[in-house]
């Protein structure tokens, strides 16, 4: 029991990024099912990335929550540090959300277009998900919620850098 308390200890945040990552694609692929078959908008093309961009904008506001507070537990202060660190996540899951929103139409387009329990092209849908949260666990983990001795050292260096530039320009 010893052991699996220390592995859970040490790979909390992966397990806990894992657990929300699947939650985070639970509520983007029941919006995009919701919008499929409550709202009509089962069709090819237009209709298939407009459901994708409204599930993509429910699930990163979902995401942004549950990372900041249970994966990354993030204890920003202040406004400034708390839209600081929002603009860093939405800037990085608009870079994810382009392949959201592109990816499963081109893969539609290039033949991936097998449905599963009435879910229109479950599977292209499927292979972008995996893409999009191994990197948002990249993005979040190097560039949002760095912890604050990460920060502070990429500070020092950004500082140093610039006193160095600073003195060969005397």
């Amino acid at each position: 029991m010893d052991k699996i308390m220390k592995l859970l200890k040490r790979y909390r945040e992966v397990i806990m990024y894992l657990i929300f990552g699947v939650a985070t694609t639970l509520v983007n692929w029941i919006t995009t099912y919701l919008l499929q078959r409550v709202c009509g908008l089962s069709g090819e093309g237009w209709q298939f990335t407009l459901t994708n961009a409204v599930a993509w904008v429910v699930a990163v506001l979902f995401a942004f929550f549950t990372n900041k507070k249970f994966v990354f537990e993030s204890k920003t202060v202040g406004a400034k540090a708390y839209f600081t660190e929002m603009g860093k996540f939405f800037g990085a899951r608009i870079a994810t959300g382009v392949i959201e929103i592109v990816l499963p139409t081109a893969l539609v387009k290039m033949g991936l277009t097998q449905s599963l329990f009435d879910f229109k092209s479950f599977w292209a849908k499927a292979v972008t998900s995996v893409i999009v949260i191994i990197l948002n666990y990249v993005f979040s983990k190097l560039f949002v919620f760095r912890k604050k001795k990460d920060a502070e050292a990429e500070e020092t260096k950004e500082t140093e850098e610039s006193q160095e530039i600073g003195a060969s320009d005397e």
